[in-house]
């Protein structure tokens, strides 16, 4: 595991075990996985819609390493329909118990089919029926209507295996942008910053001012 602890505020240059971005991302992760009390993967998904309009909303990032950070929503909902206009995006974890957090912006790539079927079928099967019965993000006439949609689809499924729908899909953010925030006294914060040019580009890594 990384030395993840903020170096003394010199300015010097991020040192050696500060290189790789997704590594370090992972020591952080498991930090909070042991530190948190709920959902250490919940992260704040800021889109923008045709008219550079920004949403924001909390989402459960499902996967990460090297290729980037993964979601899984339905395409038909508001942020799908933002990702479709603009498949780019922005992300932060906060880890309060930790005092720490990541933040992350680059292009949006789909993930492959075989494997948003492979995540779909590990899902909880009520969670599975959920993304049949909600017409997420459209309006909903009353809670009434929610709850005979889930009744119509798990009698429609009975006890066959719940397929994954067409319009669930998953997204992958392949940062351009790191950046790895700690909480430091006097709001004397260590924020360490990794850019590139496009994912095949070498990382350049640096610090800000806080």
């Amino acid at each position: 595991m990384h030395d993840i602890s903020p170096p003394a505020a010199t300015g010097e240059s991020p040192a050696n075990g500060e290189s790789d971005p997704f590594e370090l991302f992972a020591a952080w992760f498991r930090a909070a996985e042991a530190s948190e009390p709920s959902d250490p993967n919940a992260m704040a998904l800021a889109t923008c819609d045709r008219d550079g309009q920004p949403n924001v909303r909390m989402v459960l990032m499902k996967d990460f390493g090297p290729s980037g950070f993964v979601f899984y929503t339905n395409a038909e909902s508001r942020k799908g329909g933002e990702l479709n206009a603009n498949m780019g995006a922005a992300a932060v974890l906060h880890w309060k118990t930790a005092h720490r957090q990541v933040r992350f912006r680059g292009p949006v790539e789909l993930v492959d089919p075989a494997d948003a079927d492979a995540y779909f079928r590990s899902r909880a099967r009520e969670s599975q029926i959920g993304a049949w019965a909600s017409r997420q993000s459209r309006p909903l006439e009353s809670r009434a209507r929610l709850e005979e949609a889930v009744r119509r689809e798990t009698g429609r499924f009975a006890s066959a295996p719940v397929p994954r729908p067409a319009h669930w899909i998953g997204y992958r953010i392949v940062p351009a942008y790191l950046e790895f925030w700690t909480e430091g006294p006097f709001r004397l914060h260590d924020r360490l910053v990794f850019e590139r040019e496009k994912p095949e580009a070498p990382w350049r890594a640096g610090r800000l001012y806080p």
